[in-house]
């Protein structure tokens, strides 16, 4: 038999929710009764008819992970031994997967203001971004790009997911780096080890290189770029 853990994941996988609240609110019971169960890692069977009832779904799936998921569709029941004729199943396992799976994080803007010491204040949260929940990584934040230096290789208007865990500079990599009285801005960096210093390239030809001491990186690294979402 499977544990309460086993179980709890497969009713979030085929409820689509994320927390014991939400769960809460899909099985019309307190968020306690749920602490309850797990404590006692034990599922209470009206869970199974209720989510039977409410969403068509195989109490055998829910308990044991074994049958098809559901055994009411929209074209009737199911058996426990074969598909309904006409449809292709899908393995339900996929549907784990941190791909298959999203989550809504907070998008920043690339510029910041700067106090009246000329200290850059912290990004400014303009949007929200539902994105596959390996792209939600911790550390990860998200920016949309409001310039077109980067051209033709990220676009005005993009989202870009920058690990702000990845300091270290891999030379020709893209990162994101503090500019005074600007914000992040978006650089291919590259090592001039004979000068002590990195170079800062966009992919626009008409703006010229920038170039950052090397005992200045720590503090104006932002992160690497990671992701890029855009039009094309």
């Amino acid at each position: 038999m499977s544990t309460f853990d086993e179980v709890f994941e497969r009713i979030k996988l085929a409820t689509n929710t994320r927390t014991q609240v939400e769960l809460a609110e899909v099985l019309d019971i307190r968020q306690s009764s749920i602490s309850d169960a797990k404590r006692r890692n034990s599922v209470p069977s009206d869970w199974y008819m209720k989510l039977f009832e409410k969403f068509g779904l195989n109490p055998d799936w829910l308990k044991k992970g074994s049958g098809p998921m559901y055994l009411r569709t929209d074209q009737g029941y199911e058996p426990l031994d074969a598909p309904v004729a006409g449809l292709v199943l899908e393995d339900p396992a996929r549907y784990g997967d941190p791909d298959a799976k999203s989550s809504v994080a907070t998008v920043f803007a690339m510029g910041c203001a700067v106090d009246e010491n000329g200290v850059s204040q912290p990004l400014t949260a303009i949007a929200k971004l539902a994105v596959p929940q390996s792209f939600a990584a911790p550390g990860t934040q998200i920016v949309r790009v409001d310039a077109g230096a980067m051209e033709p290789v990220i676009g005005k208007g993009a989202f870009v997911g920058i690990d702000t865990t990845q300091k270290n500079i891999v030379s020709g990599e893209l990162y994101g780096v503090f500019m005074p009285f600007e914000g992040v801005a978006i650089k291919r960096v590259f090592l001039d080890a004979a000068n002590a210093r990195f170079i800062l390239r966009t992919e626009n030809p008409t703006h010229p290189e920038q170039y950052l001491p090397i005992d200045q990186h720590a503090d104006r690294i932002f992160g690497r770029i990671v992701w890029v979402l855009q039009r094309i």
